[in-house]
C-alpha cells in the first residue's frame, strides 16, 4: 500500500477506531478475566504508568489510550504488527501552553510523536524478558527518551527494572557507561524547542547523557477485574519541554487498573506525589478477528442428490446446452462473480469474471463450483474460476469436482482436499467459448464521505462530512469513464488559517482552499484503459481530473511474475494543479511526476515491503519505504517514510513525510460480505515534500489476487 493511496483516506482515525473499540466491547461474549495479560502506559505501549516494561502485546493488537495527567493529555495509538515490534503514535495536548497567538489564537499546544520498542530477549526460568525502545523517535523531540528495561514474572507480580535516557531519565541517577566508549555519550544535547522544525530523527541525542533508574511492579489481584501498579519514575520534572517544569513531591507513582471488559480498561492513579491521573484504553486484537455472521448474504446453493443427474437432465447432455445466461445471473447473485465469458477446455469448465463480493477468493470459487455442479453432467471433472479485474486476467483457481463434492459431504477432510486445488497464471491454451456476457455499461452509487485531519494549530480536529456520488460508464471491458461528485454537508476547515512554512511549491498545503471554496466539487473524472501486455506484464493509461488537486495524463506498467514473491512497477504522469473549486479549471503550476516501485513479499511473518524512487509533486526527488504485515484474515499493520533531496528547512515542520496505519477488511465488520477495506492512517503533518499523486487505480492492487497467500491461508472458506 503506497502512501499516496492512503492519503486519500487520511482521516477517520478517531471515528473508526472508537466505533471499532466500543462495538467490540459491547458485543464481547467473554469474561473480563479472559482479557490480554498486558496493560498500557500513560504514553501508550505496554508498560506501567510513565514508564514502559519489556512486555509485548500479542501480534495484531491495537490499542487506543487516552490519558490525562495535568498539564498533559495524551492520545496514543499502539500497534503490535510483530511479536518483537511495538509502534505507538501520539498526540499530546499541553493545556497550559499555546501554539502562539499569531497562528492559532488561544489553541493549546499539540505535540506529535512516534515511538518504537524492540524485543531483545525472551523470559526464561532465570532470565528476564528484555526490550529496548525510543520514545519520540521522529517528532519534535519534546518528550524524547530511550530506555533499556527487563521484566520478570513472580507469581501474580510482574517486576520491571531498567534505565532511561532523556525525558524519562531526567533525574540522572547514574553516569552513562557508554561514555567509556565515546565521551560524547556523557552529555545529551539540549532538547529542541517549540519553534524548531521537528520531525527529524534525533540520532545525535540517542542514549546520551546521564541515566535515570526506572521500574516498578504490576500486581494481578485475585479479583480478575483489578490490577495494581507501583512505579519508580526516572523523571524529576525540572527539565520539562516548553519551560513547563512541574512540582514533584515523590518519584513513586501508583494506580489501580479496572478491567471493565475484555476490550476496555480504565485506570485511576496518583503521580508525582501531587497529581491525579485518569486513563481509558480501548483495545482489540485485529489478527484474531473472524468475519461476522453474514445475515445479508444469500445461502450457498444446496448439494444435489448424488443419485440424480445434474439439473434433472440425462447424463449424456452436453454442457453447451446449459442456459449459460441464466447461470451467469445466478453466479453474480450467489457467488459474487460478474461473468465475462464461459468456456471449456476438454473436461474443464472455465468461468471468466470479476469477483465483486467475497473477500476470501476461496469462498467465491466454492460457491461457483456449487452452482455449476448442480447444472453440469459428469463429463466435466474440473471447475476453474479465471479471476479478472478491470478487464485484466489475474489468476485461475481450479478444483477437482468429484473431490469437492466429497469434501462437502464430509467424506474427506480439508487437508485431503487441499491437493485437489490449484492456482495457475491466466490460461494460454485454446478454449471453446460457450457464452460471452454483454458488457454492463452503466454503474452508479451514492454514499456518505468523511475527511479528517488531527493536531492542527487552529483546531485539534478538522473535518468535512459530505455526500459522495460515483458513476461509471464502461465502453468495453478495458476502457471506462468514471467520476465522483461531492456535496459538502458540514465542514470546519474554514477555521484553519495556519499556512506552514515551506520553500516548496504548495502542492498539498492548499487543503483548506480545496475543501471550503465550493460546496459542490468534482474530486475525480477520468478515462482509464487497461491491457495485459504479456504473460506477466500489465499496463494502464489514464487521463482527466486524476484527484482533487491535480489533473493530467499518465500511465503505469507492472511486471508481476506468477508464483514469485516480487514485482516491479513504474508510473509516469504529467499533471497540472486544479482550481480550488475542483471543477474544470486549472492553476499555473504543472510538473512531471512518477515513481518506480519494487514490491517484495518477504515470506517472513507476512511482512511486505514496497520501495519507490522517483520524482514527487513538488519537483523533489527521493524514495518512499512502505513496510506492512498482513495477517491471515487480511488485516494489515504498517508504516511508511519518504525522504527527498529537499532539506528539513525547505520541507518545513515535520522535515520529512511519515506515518503509521492499519487496514481492516470490511468483511470482518459487516453483516454482508465485502471486498473493500477501512484504512486508517496517522500522518503527523500534511506537507508539500514527498507528496505523491493520489491515483484512483493501481495495477498492484488490481492484481492482488495473484498473491495466493489469502487464498491458501483461508481455504476453509471454500465450503461457506
Amino acid at each position: 500500500m503506497s502512501a499516496g493511496r492512503m492519503c486519500r483516506h487520511l482521516a477517520r482515525p478517531l471515528v473508526t477506531l472508537l466505533a471499532l473499540g466500543i462495538a467490540s466491547a459491547l458485543h464481547a461474549q467473554v469474561m473480563p478475566d479472559d482479557a490480554p495479560g498486558y496493560t498500557q502506559s500513560d504514553f501508550g505501549g505496554v508498560g506501567l504508568l510513565q514508564t514502559p516494561t519489556a512486555r509485548m502485546a500479542a501480534p495484531g493488537e491495537l490499542s487506543l489510550v487516552v490519558t490525562h495527567v495535568q498539564p498533559y493529555t495524551h492520545l496514543n495509538v499502539s500497534l503490535q504488527p510483530l511479536p518483537w515490534l511495538e509502534a505507538t503514535f501520539r498526540y499530546t495536548k499541553v493545556s497550559n501552553r499555546l501554539y502562539g497567538a499569531a497562528i492559532a489564537g488561544n489553541q493549546s499546544y499539540k505535540d506529535k510523536s512516534i515511538d518504537v520498542k524492540l524485543h531483545l530477549l525472551q523470559e526464561s526460568h532465570y532470565l528476564p524478558e528484555v526490550a529496548v525502545g525510543i520514545r519520540d523517535l521522529g517528532g519534535t523531540g519534546l518528550f524524547s527518551s530511550e530506555y533499556l528495561v527487563g521484566s520478570k514474572r513472580l507469581g501474580d507480580f510482574d517486576v520491571s527494572l531498567g534505565v532511561a535516557w532523556g525525558y524519562m531519565g531526567a533525574r540522572g541517577d547514574l553516569a552513562n557507561p557508554l561514555g567509556w566508549l565515546d565521551s560524547r555519550f556523557k552529555t545529551r544535547p539540549s532538547r529542541v524547542d517549540q519553534s524548531a522544525t521537528g520531525g527529524q530523527f534525533n540520532s545525535k541525542s540517542y542514549f546520551r547523557g546521564r541515566m535515570g533508574v526506572i521500574g516498578g511492579v504490576e500486581y494481578r489481584t485475585p479479583l480478575h477485574w483489578l490490577r495494581l501498579k507501583l512505579e519508580l519514575d526516572g523523571n524529576n520534572y525540572q527539565h520539562e519541554p516548553l519551560n513547563n517544569n512541574q512540582r514533584q513531591r515523590s518519584p513513586i507513582n501508583f494506580a489501580a487498573l479496572f478491567r471493565v471488559s475484555r476490550h476496555i480498561d480504565m485506570s485511576l492513579g496518583y503521580e508525582r506525589g501531587n497529581t491525579l491521573m485518569a486513563s481509558i484504553n480501548l483495545h482489540e486484537n485485529l489478527a484474531t478477528q473472524t468475519p461476522t455472521s453474514k445475515v445479508f448474504d444469500p445461502p450457498p446453493e444446496p448439494l444435489r442428490d448424488p443419485a440424480t443427474p445434474a439439473a434433472g437432465e440425462p447424463v449424456a447432455k452436453a454442457p453447451t446446452r446449459v442456459a449459460w445466461a441464466e447461470v451467469s445471473k445466478v453466479l453474480a447473485k450467489n457467488a459474487g462473480v460478474q461473468v465475462s465469458r464461459i468456456g471449456r477446455r476438454g473436461s474443464e469448465l472455465v468461468v471468466h469474471g470479476e469477483e465483486q463480493r467475497y473477500f476470501y477468493p476461496a469462498q467465491a470459487l466454492g460457491r461457483t463450483a456449487r452452482i455449476l455442479d448442480n447444472r453440469l453432467d459428469p463429463s466435466i471433472d474440473w471447475i476453474t474460476l479465471a479471476t479478472e479485474k478491470h478487464g485484466l486476467p489475474v489468476v485461475e483457481s481450479s478444483l477437482h469436482r468429484p473431490r469437492f463434492d466429497a469434501l462437502l459431504r464430509h467424506d474427506i477432510d480439508l487437508a485431503s482436499f487441499r491437493r485437489s486445488v490449484e492456482q495457475d497464471p491466466p490460461g494460454q491454451q485454446r478454449e471453446q467459448v460457450l457464452y460471452t456476457a454483454p458488457v454492463k455499461h452503466w454503474e452508479a452509487s451514492v454514499q456518505p464521505a468523511y475527511v479528517q485531519s488531527l493536531g492542527g494549530p487552529n483546531a485539534f480536529v478538522l473535518y468535512q462530512v459530505s455526500l459522495e456520488g460515483d458513476a461509471r460508464w464502461n465502453f468495453n471491458r478495458h476502457w471506462w469513464l468514471d467520476g465522483t461528485l461531492n456535496y459538502n454537508l458540514l465542514n470546519n476547515y474554514g477555521g484553519y488559517h495556519y499556512d506552514a512554512t515551506s520553500l516548496l511549491p504548495r502542492v498539498r498545503t492548499y487543503v483548506r482552499e480545496y475543501l471550503v471554496t465550493s460546496d459542490l466539487t468534482m474530486p475525480n473524472l477520468q478515462l482509464t484503459g487497461t491491457r495485459m501486455l504479456g504473460r506477466d506484464l500489465y499496463g494502464m493509461a489514464y487521463a482527466g481530473m486524476l484527484e482533487s488537486m491535480f489533473g493530467g495524463v499518465g500511465g503505469e506498467v507492472l511486471y508481476r511474475p506468477f508464483g514469485q514473491s516480487w514485482a516491479l512497477g513504474m508510473d509516469a504522469n504529467w499533471v497540472r494543479q486544479r482550481g480550488f473549486r475542483q471543477d474544470f479549471s486549472f492553476r499555473a503550476y504543472h510538473v512531471v511526476t512518477g515513481q518506480a516501485t519494487l514490491y517484495l513479499d518477504t515470506g517472513i511473518e507476512g511482512m511486505h515491503v514496497a520501495f519507490s524512487a522517483g520524482r514527487y509533486l513538488a519537483g523533489d526527488w527521493g524514495g518512499t519505504l512502505d513496510v506492512f504485515r498482513e495477517f491471515r484474515n487480511g488485516v494489515r499493520m504498517g508504516a511508511y517514510a519518504t525522504v527527498t533531496n529537499k532539506s528539513g528547512r525547505q520541507y518545513g515542520e515535520g522535515s520529512f513525510d511519515k506515518g503509521i496505519y492499519f487496514s481492516i477488511p470490511f468483511d470482518l465488520l459487516l453483516p454482508r460480505s465485502s471486498r473493500s477495506r477501512a484504512t486508517v492512517l496517522w500522518q503527523p503533518l500534511l506537507r508539500d515534500g514527498g507528496a505523491r499523486l493520489n491515483r484512483r487505480y493501481d495495477l498492484y492492487d488490481m492484481t492482488e489476487d495473484r498473491n495466493g497467500d489469502l487464498f491458501e491461508q483461508n481455504l476453509d472458506a471454500i465450503t461457506r
